[in-house]
């Protein structure tokens, strides 16, 4: 089912707003982002339609339980979307949570960093 956003529901993109979406990527792939993008702008929005809905909350979860992040606001809707294959206007649940950077943020990325990168040196020093 293809859906089009109806004219005037278009917002502008924000610089650190991710709009996720179940089919095109991997989890992991949004989880890492959000946090590239909560180091560069201190917070991030994640954004969803209905069925990735789950995924977004599972994305924002994944952040505040491993403590990397903080929730700050979640908000929910529905959206008009023209269906073009009935060609009528169907609802759409909307999702947005609002994750800003945690007290431990770049503690727990630093550490993150070195103990990736320690088996590599480790790995270095055996072969020489």
């Amino acid at each position: 089912m293809a859906t089009v956003a109806l004219p005037g529901s278009t917002e502008p993109q924000k610089k650190n707003r991710i709009q996720v979406s179940n089919t095109k990527k991997p989890l992991f792939f949004y989880v890492n982002l959000a946090k590239r993008y909560i180091q560069q702008h201190n917070e991030v929005e994640l954004s969803a339609l209905g069925m990735a809905i789950t995924t977004v909350v599972t994305i924002a979860e994944i952040l505040k339980n491993n403590g990397l992040a903080t929730q700050k606001k979640v908000l929910t809707s529905t959206v008009g979307m023209k269906d073009e294959s009935k060609g009528r206007l169907v609802q759409k649940a909307k999702i947005e949570i609002v994750l800003g950077k945690s007290e431990k943020f770049d503690s727990l990325m630093s550490a993150a960093t070195t103990t990736t990168s320690a088996p590599e040196a480790a790995a270095v020093e055996d072969k020489e």
